[in-house]
């Protein structure tokens, strides 16, 4: 029975201020969407950064197998030991590293293994820098664990990455450098997709070892690169973070699976995280993403159609006064500088969703203090969803 106390005044029960974290924009866009969709809008969705592909077939037939044979309970809060392995092949396959399998940790998507990562390096009242346009959720997961993020504006001259040379200029060195406990790096990034090559990474992991920084290094679009292959911070520096996931190249956005390689130091504090806040991760997932690393050649031909995409939208977007792009070096982005548009890149993309039926993300969620004068085009989806949308749009501006 319900407790129902006469007088009692439970509108003003406490809701702690972590709650007030600001929102993920782009998953705001996508329901506002999905609610015109079920309107029976016919809706392109070029906000979200999630394939359109299901997961390749060896993983989907993987999974179907454990559901016959096994009970599908908890696994080691580490992860299965045949995934692990599998991952630590994948480095040694993918790129040539050698990375001991009892430093890969299996996670809830790469979201979980920031959470992970953060509560075990850095303490409340800490700062961790990161270049400002990045992916929200970095600073917004700091947030709400009291860590400070210490935003970096990027220029377009680098592509919005940060250099070592900016790093060792700009932050504060001596009695101002205490708070600083780390750096935060994506490569490629997300919203500009650019890549961060192997020499700066060497550089920018010295200048860290240098200031005692603990180094995060998101590598979740690797696989997703256009002209030559990212370089994975494992073959650069053993005391950093890379933070993975089987969302993006491997096409299991669902399927809530990703992986840390850690220091050996880390592996007990992040065992006895995940043990307590979430026991294990997805034990379904990890038995089927045994058998992603087997489907190269059909994530290759997902590669191709982002490379026919992206080909598409930085050819077309021109013609729809959209002619301020950032070329993409990986991932499935294209960021685009719409000042000469607009002052309000929310309405402007509420605009663009209400009369063009087209949803694309606004530059606030990655950088809340330019990203008014920004969109991000997301070229992740089919490619007849590609010419429809810049149809739509070009069609649009000359309405004007």
């Amino acid at each position: 029975m319900p407790l129902n106390v006469a007088g009692s005044k439970v509108a003003g029960l406490k809701v702690a201020e972590r709650g007030q974290v600001d929102p993920f924009i782009v998953m705001e866009v996508v329901r506002e969407a999905n609610r015109r969709t079920v309107d029976g809008q016919d809706i392109l969705h070029l906000e979200i950064g999630q394939p359109s592909t299901p997961a390749p077939q060896a993983v989907r037939a993987a999974a179907k197998a454990a559901l016959d044979r096994d009970v599908i309970g908890y696994t080691d809060a580490l992860g299965l030991p045949a995934l692990r392995e599998a991952i630590a092949r994948h480095y040694r396959d993918f790129y040539g590293v050698s990375v001991p399998a009892t430093r890969i940790i299996v996670t809830t998507g790469s979201s979980a293994g920031f959470l992970l990562a953060f509560l075990a390096s850095f303490d409340p009242g800490d700062q961790v820098a990161l270049a400002s346009p990045g992916y929200p959720c970095y600073r917004n997961i700091l947030h709400v664990l009291g860590i400070d993020p210490l935003l970096l504006p990027m220029a377009a001259a680098t592509k919005f990455q940060p250099t070592a040379a900016i790093l060792d200029h700009d932050l504060p060195t001596g009695e101002l450098a205490a708070a600083i406990a780390g750096l935060i790096i994506a490569s490629p990034s997300n919203p500009v997709g650019a890549v961060i090559d192997e020499p700066e990474q060497r550089r920018i992991a010295t200048l860290c070892r240098a200031r005692g920084w603990r180094l995060i290094a998101d590598e979740i679009y690797h696989g997703i690169t256009y002209d030559s292959p990212a370089t994975t911070m494992a073959a650069i520096d053993d005391e950093a973070i890379i933070v993975n996931s089987f969302s993006k190249y491997f096409s299991m956005t669902g399927w809530r699976l990703g992986w840390l390689v850690v220091p050996e130091s880390l592996v007990q504090p992040i065992e006895r995280l995940q043990q307590n806040l979430l026991i294990s991760p997805p034990t379904l997932s990890q038995h089927a993403a045994i058998a992603a690393f087997s489907a190269h050649e059909e994530l290759q031909a997902n590669l191709d159609r982002y490379r026919t995409n992206r080909a598409i939208l930085l050819n077309e977007l021109p013609a729809a006064g959209f002619d301020h792009l950032i070329a993409t070096d990986g991932a499935f982005y294209v960021y685009a500088d719409v000042s000469n548009l607009t002052d309000d890149s929310v309405d402007y993309a509420r605009r663009i969703l209400a009369e063009t039926g087209v949803a694309v993300t606004p530059g606030v969620d990655f950088d809340p203090a330019r990203g008014h004068h920004f969109l991000r085009f997301s070229f992740a989806g089919a490619t007849a969803d590609m010419q429809a949308a810049v149809k739509r749009l070009k069609d649009w501006r000359q309405r004007w």
